[in-house]
């Protein structure tokens, strides 16, 4: 058997809290001594960590030593307001949960230096674990040298080799959002997309481009925003004065936003000639006039579930949380006949 295979057979500290009925985090606390587990669930840890095989692996030690009893998170400034405050909300409620606080670094823009600056800063700070929810596409040594030293999840398409990867896929969100506006009798679907430089963004502009190809459709020029619903109103403004626009796929919730008030400040409404799909499906998607149609991701399940892969301290790889999923509201409905 080789190091690979052994690696991939070894049971993980899921396996563990499934066996004694618990939570990781119960789990990870039963094992690094906590005083909040009960001698009773802390007796059926260990009975289930001796039936499991399972013991700790370098992650998952460095994480339980316990330097400060603090994860840290690197967000950007800009990329969505209510995403971002949802991403937190989740990562501080399941370290809280897990007897963590939360040191939280934002950075103003997608600068490798400013991101260097904010992961120092939290080493210097003693974390036991690093969030980074900043899509960088690129990493430097010294990035590389500060998450191999600390463990540590990434999100929102940020690579670094040391780091566990948590992703959603991109592709499949642009692809059901083009899609939906293809089975509902569109023949063109335009996209409003984000900026060129965010992972996700290119991943769901290149979902949008595949579907279209796949349905014998050239796709027209993406108009690129910058998640803020500005820039999706500026861009509305140049897709109300293409009248053969029946359908558009806009890559987030807020930049939507903006799109529908530029339509309809043109005298075109939504959905009677024009239909809009976004992603993301915050609060506020269901309370838009018209609700708007949108693909869902979880931004507190994400945020809660790369604290929950910090205290199971496994393998390095990729694991998406979910598959993106429909909602599907009134911002959407056949063109009119012809």
């Amino acid at each position: 058997m080789n190091e690979d295979t052994a690696r991939q057979r070894q049971p993980s500290m899921a396996d563990v809290a499934r066996i004694a009925g618990v939570s990781a985090q119960t789990v990870s606390r039963a094992l690094r001594g906590s005083p909040n587990v009960n001698p009773e669930t802390r007796r059926r840890v260990l009975a289930a960590v001796e039936q499991a095989g399972y013991r700790f692996n370098s992650a998952a030690r460095a994480l339980s030593s316990g330097r400060s009893h603090t994860i840290g998170l690197v967000l950007l400034a800009s990329g969505g307001y209510y995403s971002r405050s949802a991403v937190t909300a989740g990562v501080e409620s399941a370290a809280g949960a897990a007897g963590y606080a939360v040191s939280i670094a934002t950075i103003s823009a997608l600068d490798v230096g400013l991101m260097e600056s904010a992961l120092a800063r939290l080493a210097d700070q003693g974390v036991d674990g690093l969030v980074i929810a900043v899509p960088l596409i690129s990493v430097t040594k010294k990035m590389e040298d500060i998450t191999g030293d600390i463990p540590t999840v990434t999100l929102d398409g940020s690579r670094t080799a040391g780091a566990r990867v948590l992703g959603i896929d991109q592709m499949e969100a642009g692809r059901i959002a083009t899609q939906h506006l293809l089975d509902l009798g569109h023949r063109q679907v335009w996209h409003v997309s984000g900026p060129d430089e965010w992972i996700e963004a290119r991943q769901r502009r290149q979902g949008w481009r595949e579907c279209l190809e796949a349905a014998g459709i050239e796709a027209p020029p993406p108009l690129e925003g910058d998640w803020s619903p500005g820039s999706g109103y500026r861009q509305g403004q140049i897709i109300a004065m293409i009248p053969e626009v029946t359908a558009v796929f806009v890559a987030s919730d807020e930049m939507a936003f903006g799109v529908i008030r530029a339509l309809r400040e043109r005298g075109r409404s939504v959905p009677e000639d024009v239909s809009i799909v976004s992603v993301d499906d915050i609060a506020l998607a269901a309370f838009c006039a018209p609700p708007l149609t949108a693909v869902r991701q979880d931004f507190f399940a994400y945020g809660a579930a790369a604290v929950t892969l910090l205290l199971q301290g496994d393998t390095v790889g990729e694991e998406p949380v979910s598959t993106p999923t429909l909602s599907v509201r009134s911002s959407t409905a056949p063109p009119r006949p012809q």
